[in-house]
């Protein structure tokens, strides 16, 4: 297995990921800033448990949401219709990462990774979705903006559906700035709810390649309250 030098953010090509266990790339390294954007640029992210180096993963195939294949169950769209949640953008990314963290099965989500994606919420890469009832924080997500492109990394919910409420606003807030993926990395049962699918690393790849250098609008990440589109009340 490819071991990261500690003095360089290059990683080897992502075809050289291993098949089982499946996208599994290099290993070690820290988690900087500079690191983790390198990562991302190629299609890369980090995922390990307690104890263990930094490991790096590309998988084949790879989980992604579609624009224009959200998938909005019965249920949700009553949910959403009454409002029931405010949405907020960068309101308390600290905050969002740290419910994250919390699960009862344990988590990946360490005191040197919530650190790691903090600093590179400062450079302006990494973002928080929040779900509020009233002034209480009920739910919300994380994830990185590369290019036109948003990977995922994971939601929390204290309240019934608050991360779903959250994420559905901000698909069609990102998709007013030409946002034109939705990275989920590996399907799962949650994703899969919302339209989420498999597609082929290289078909992820020519997507990230086409877009990874177009920046976004920054006006889509200022701090600020957003609402449902107009186009799901039709």
């Amino acid at each position: 297995m490819y071991q990261l030098d500690d003095n360089s953010y290059l990683f080897p090509p992502v075809n050289e990921a291993m098949r089982e266990p499946n996208g599994l790339l290099a290993i070690g390294g820290d988690l900087s800033p500079e690191r983790l954007k390198a990562a991302y640029y190629d299609g890369i992210f980090p995922w390990f448990n307690p104890n263990e180096l930094p490991l790096w993963w590309s998988p084949d195939p790879r989980a992604v949401l579609m624009v224009g294949e959200l998938h909005i169950s019965r249920s949700m769209k009553k949910l959403l219709r009454k409002k029931k949640y405010r949405i907020t953008i960068n309101h308390a990314f600290k905050e969002v990462i740290e419910a994250c963290s919390v699960r009862e099965e344990g988590t990946w989500i360490l005191p040197e990774v919530r650190a790691g994606y903090q600093a590179l919420h400062q450079h302006g890469i990494a973002h928080s979705v929040e779900a509020w009832y009233g002034e209480k924080l009920v739910g919300g997500l994380y994830g990185v903006n590369i290019g036109h492109l948003f990977c995922g990394e994971s939601m929390f919910s204290r309240m019934n559906d608050a991360s779903k409420f959250a994420f559905i606003t901000f698909y069609f807030h990102f998709l007013r700035y030409n946002g034109q993926l939705f990275d989920c990395q590996v399907l799962n049962h949650h994703t899969a709810s919302l339209g989420a699918k498999e597609i082929s690393r290289r078909d992820f790849l020519n997507i990230l390649y086409r877009w990874r250098n177009n920046a976004i609008n920054p006006v889509c990440w200022l701090p600020q309250s957003i609402e449902i589109s107009p186009l799901f009340e039709q």
